[in-house]
């Protein structure tokens, strides 16, 4: 699934393609990914233009001209690209089009069809169960080590889980989850609200950082995931332990592992992130 910094490069990558374009047509060939039906974004959107696109935690918004918004979400294997013209064939996957006055076309792709969009009015975002209950965006500006201490000392849930929670902050995915915790040294199974003053602190920046370098790497393409304009991210290349059980820590050279926390693949180094305070490996 896309986390946050794939999100993110996707925003960027979409944007300039589609920016000031005027819709005039919407098709689809599995109208459950639009939640308000097809008739109503024929009715509300034909007509407008792309004004820009906004991300808030794992959502896009397409922002329109007419003051009305879609809010996207990718889910598990969603995309978006754009054809420079409209003829050209469709793909099976291809389940969602909007086609531009000059031409060409926005394509979303689906292969499971998880992906949903619902067009809301711009400013009632909050009116979005799903987007109401996101936390802070993990930024230096609007992410709180103390905002975020007091929210750990609520769960006894294990911190892996905790991460995952999208009412704690906001973008965090499986694998981001697993790789802030190898550089905080942290356990996964380790509970959140046994957590040090100062490895809430190592965990906050490292969450912070390590988001932020996703980012200007366009991504981890660990998967099937590519921008808009079809290109891979490369943090894969950095990433520490994530997919990769079996093999030797960057940091000690113990064998990284793979467990199950909260039914999620998990990865971590045994040694150097080592369970304590009565936590239990399961």
């Amino acid at each position: 699934m896309p986390e946050l910094p794939e999100v993110e490069t996707v925003r960027r990558s979409l944007l300039p393609l589609v920016k000031n374009k005027k819709i005039t047509a919407i098709s689809t060939n599995w109208e459950k990914i639009l939640i308000n039906g097809l008739a109503t974004f024929q009715k509300q959107v034909v007509g407008a233009a792309v004004n820009t696109i906004d991300r808030r935690g794992k959502y896009l918004l397409i922002r329109l001209n007419n003051g009305m918004t879609i809010v996207s979400h990718l889910r598990m294997e969603g995309r978006y690209y754009v054809v420079s013209d409209a003829k050209t064939p469709l793909d099976k996957h291809d389940h969602v089009t909007f086609t531009f006055q000059d031409g060409s076309q926005l394509r979303y792709r689906d292969l499971r069809k998880f992906g949903r969009m619902r067009l809301i009015h711009t400013g009632q975002e909050q009116l979005v169960p799903a987007l109401a209950k996101l936390g802070p965006e993990p930024t230096a500006a609007t992410f709180s080590e103390s905002d975020f201490a007091q929210k750990l000392k609520r769960h006894h849930k294990a911190i892996k889980s905790v991460l995952l929670d999208q009412t704690v902050v906001a973008g965090i995915g499986n694998i981001y989850a697993d790789e802030v915790l190898w550089l905080s040294k942290l356990n996964p199974l380790q509970p959140a609200n046994t957590l040090t003053k100062a490895e809430i602190h190592t965990l906050h920046d490292a969450i912070i950082k390590e988001l932020d370098d996703a980012i200007a790497a366009g991504g981890t393409s660990a998967h099937t995931y590519v921008d808009a304009e079809g290109n891979r991210g490369s943090f894969q290349d950095a990433l520490h332990v994530y997919d990769r059980e079996g093999t030797p820590c960057d940091r000690c050279g113990t064998t990284i592992v793979k467990i199950k926390v909260g039914q999620r693949g998990t990865h971590y180094c045994p040694h150097c992130q080592p369970l304590h305070r009565g936590g239990q490996l399961a």
